[in-house]
């Protein structure tokens, strides 16, 4: 299984100076940034820099960034589900779930979220590979003009149309305990069928929901 990974990079205008969105970046090249103090939605700034440079050391595993600089002030991260999860049950090579994405909040104005994404699609680097994120509301950050649960789950869905990934069903316990959560998912074009059916295996242990 062949995990593509192709260095891109484009500078965004940004209050006067220049933010690089940048990715998949190497382990190397990351350790020698530091986070923003508001990139802490997930755990400690400094704890997450180290996670997300873990993240790059799995073969699998892809970060994107935004820097201002030499500080990450945005990032999105693809790796394999967490062997805890349900979506980890088939041992699928080619299911990669996109994980966090998380914008410091000064630079949210830009739509950094939606630049680095597409970013991470680029050179069909991701045409092998079932792409999934689910979202959960209570782990999203609702003030502001988004303080509207709805207002954000539209937000979250349209962000993740943006690279062609859609709503599918499932029988997920977390994701049917609230109207707001979802699944969605991009199926590259390189996926075999069979990949897709044990996908469909997945989000689906009772039968009769097909």
């Amino acid at each position: 299984m062949e995990h593509r990974k192709i260095y891109h990079s484009f500078e965004v205008d940004f209050q006067g100076r220049k933010l690089i969105v940048e990715g998949p970046v190497p382990t190397d090249h990351l350790r020698g940034l530091t986070m923003h103090p508001d990139l802490d939605a997930f755990r400690r700034p400094n704890e997450q820099h180290e996670a997300l440079v873990e993240i790059t050391e799995l073969p699998e595993g892809r970060i994107i960034l935004t820097r201002d600089g030499q500080m990450v002030v945005g990032y999105v991260t693809f790796h394999y589900p967490d062997e805890m999860e349900r979506w980890s049950e088939g041992n699928m090579i080619d299911l990669v779930e996109l994980g966090a994405i998380e914008v410091a909040d000064d630079y949210r104005s830009i739509g950094l979220g939606k630049k680095m994404i597409k970013l991470a699609f680029m050179e069909d680097q991701l045409e092998n590979m079932i792409v999934f994120t689910t979202e959960y509301y209570w782990h999203w950050d609702l003030k502001g003009s988004l303080s509207n649960v709805w207002d954000y789950r539209n937000m979250m869905e349209k962000l993740m149309k943006s690279v062609d990934m859609v709503w599918f069903a499932t029988d997920d316990p977390e994701i049917c305990s609230h109207p707001a959560n979802c699944l969605m998912v991009r199926i590259g074009k390189e996926v075999p069928l069979s990949s897709v059916e044990k996908f469909d295996t997945i989000r689906f242990r009772q039968r009769f929901m097909y």
